[in-house]
């Protein structure tokens, strides 16, 4: 295991942290068998890579032990967003048998909080993701770590999500308020339903609660017939 500091870390209010907490124990009360959680949205820029790494840092904080991974092979956000201070092999380095899973877990300076990057951007992720490696290693990990949260791609755009909630036990979608349509969030929820994936709920983000000021406010629990609305 490799260990590694995290340079850039995004700032959140009181009231953000707050929400998060309510996230956080609404998640774990969803059952002692929900360990692996994906968070992903219908389309770009609806937030939810920086949800992924609040959750997760809000479960670390609560004293469980967490692993953050990237899974978005194609377009890594969180190396560059976090600025690590050492370069290090990821998650499309194992899926490839370039590197072995322990050289791909980084410590961070953020206490009870382990991360997996993306790695190196490959032409295939689809098929690296449905790989026999990826089940193998969602089970090596469980056994080490209370939760695992997986930043994956918008389920609207691409295959990879639905790939990957296969073999987690629950998943997440990220609405942002105002961008994603009453369709389009049923659409990404049913597609993720197909691919046997348990749905959890939905965070509702970047709501407007007053002029200048915007913050996370989470909304979980089971879809009604009528699906997310906005």
């Amino acid at each position: 295991m490799i260990k590694i500091n995290l340079n850039r870390l995004p700032e959140i209010d009181r009231e953000a942290d707050e929400s998060y907490k309510q996230l956080r124990t609404n998640l774990m009360f969803c059952g002692d068998d929900i360990k692996s959680i994906m968070f992903t949205s219908t389309q770009p820029n609806e937030g939810k890579s920086e949800v992924s790494f609040f959750v997760a840092c809000s479960l670390a904080e609560s004293g469980k032990r967490v692993l953050l991974m990237d899974a978005d092979i194609r377009k890594s956000a969180m190396a560059g967003r976090f600025q690590p201070d050492k370069t290090v092999n990821g998650l499309s380095h194992y899926l490839a048998g370039k590197d072995v899973l322990d050289n791909v877990v980084c410590q961070t300076n953020i206490h009870n909080l382990y991360m997996i990057f993306a790695g190196r951007t490959v032409p295939n992720p689809s098929e690296l993701l449905g790989s026999s490696r990826f089940p193998a290693m969602m089970t090596a990990l469980k056994k080490v770590f209370d939760y695992i949260i997986i930043d994956t791609p918008p389920v609207g755009l691409v295959v990879d999500a639905a790939v990957i909630g296969a073999h987690v036990d629950g998943s997440v979608l990220v609405v942002g308020y105002g961008d994603t349509s009453q369709k389009d969030a049923i659409r990404a929820k049913t597609q993720l339903e197909r691919s046997g994936c348990r749905m959890l709920g939905a965070v509702l983000n970047r709501v407007a609660v007053k002029k200048g000021s915007y913050y996370y406010r989470g909304y979980y629990g089971k879809y009604g017939k009528s699906g997310v609305t906005k």
